[in-house]
């Protein structure tokens, strides 16, 4: 289920800090308690030696504190509890004791008072993310101004997200984000948190091309723009251009055939026509005067033109030509796969 905003949380959870890269997220390992009983004297071959690991008690929690948690579950915020130290809630928060009593504005060796709220990320502007930001009411950073000379790293240390997240946020591809194209763009406002969404919603049957993309996408009871946005990587105004049956202010009903792609909708740098299968799944393509090659894998959500186009021989690039290659500028009149199961060969490359 998509999170619901900052909660607070009794207990300590495994941290989601994670590094700025394709992401996956990291559990912190719980140590198990050592047996200090001395070991059983030893038995004839028949018999069993009992185990002592199995008798062990059970590891606990390091940390007892609630957390303040984003929309992701990133826990942003410690609240202190009797016998913490701040090397303690470092090391459980995967962070050095010095950042952390930065963060604070703590003297290193300061003890720790019970109720104290603690900062597990930056306090202000980071190397890499300098512009201002807005908070919600539990502090959790839910917006941010892209300022000149700043980073993906640098935004995701400071806000303490990954990039996938990041992207999820913001409802577009990991692809651009990878590129910073979309989020490395000074005075570019971008949000770091996702609005709650129904646990239902996403649940429904997809139609994917070759590429794993998905295409159609049949609603259920819970979906909404914001939920089929951030599973789909497709912004509320993408879905209605789309789908110009849909209308932005009124429920999507369950059972409908949603588009995720523009497809029918040409699009600057993919003016051509296509062709589709049965299910609508688009198979080839035409290209026309000014189309781009990265515009013509959006159009159709096709993640690797080239690689349906082999050459039937030798083991080159795509076979089809270019009218301005260093733009991405295709030759117009071409018939082109969009599909990695279907490829077109030219018999002649």
């Amino acid at each position: 289920m998509v999170g619901t905003g900052s909660t607070r949380e009794t207990g300590m959870r495994p941290p989601l800090r994670s590094p700025a890269v394709l992401t996956v997220l990291l559990s912190l390992g719980l140590t198990g308690c050592t047996a200090s009983d001395p070991a059983p004297p030893v038995q004839p071959a028949a018999a069993t030696v009992p185990s002592v690991a199995a008798s062990a008690p059970a590891a606990k929690p390091p940390l007892g504190g609630q957390t303040v948690r984003d929309s992701f579950g990133n826990v942003d915020f410690y609240i202190t509890v009797a016998g913490d130290t701040p090397a303690a809630v470092a090391a459980a928060y995967k962070l050095s004791e010095a950042k952390l009593t930065a963060f604070n504005g703590l003297q290193t060796g300061t003890p720790l008072t019970p109720g104290t709220r603690l900062r597990l990320i930056p306090a202000g502007p980071a190397t890499g993310a300098s512009g201002p930001v807005t908070v919600d009411a539990d502090g959790i950073p839910t917006s941010y101004s892209v300022e000149p000379n700043d980073t993906l790293s640098g935004i995701t240390y400071r806000f303490n997200l990954t990039e996938e997240q990041l992207s999820e946020a913001n409802k577009v591809p990991f692809t651009h984000e990878k590129g910073n194209v979309f989020f490395i763009q000074a005075g570019r406002l971008i949000q770091l948190q996702k609005k709650p969404v129904d646990s239902r919603s996403g649940s429904g049957l997809s139609v994917n091309n070759s590429f794993g993309q998905t295409i159609f996408y049949t609603t259920v009871d819970g979906d909404s723009f914001d939920g089929l946005g951030y599973k789909f990587r497709s912004t509320t105004a993408q879905i209605l251009l789309y789908n110009p049956s849909l209308a932005a202010n009124e429920p999507i009903p369950a059972g409908t055939k949603v588009r995720l792609i523009p497809g029918d909708v040409k699009i600057a740098g993919a003016q051509g026509t296509f062709t589709a299968d049965a299910q609508g799944i688009p198979l080839t393509y035409t290209t026309a005067p000014g189309d781009i090659e990265r515009q013509v894998s959006f159009r159709f959500g096709v993640t690797d033109l080239r690689s349906a186009n082999r050459p039937s021989k030798g083991t080159g690039g795509a076979w089809y030509e270019f009218a301005d290659l260093p733009n991405g500028e295709l030759a117009p009149g071409q018939t082109i796969s969009l599909a990695l199961d279907k490829p077109i060969n030219n018999p002649e490359r």
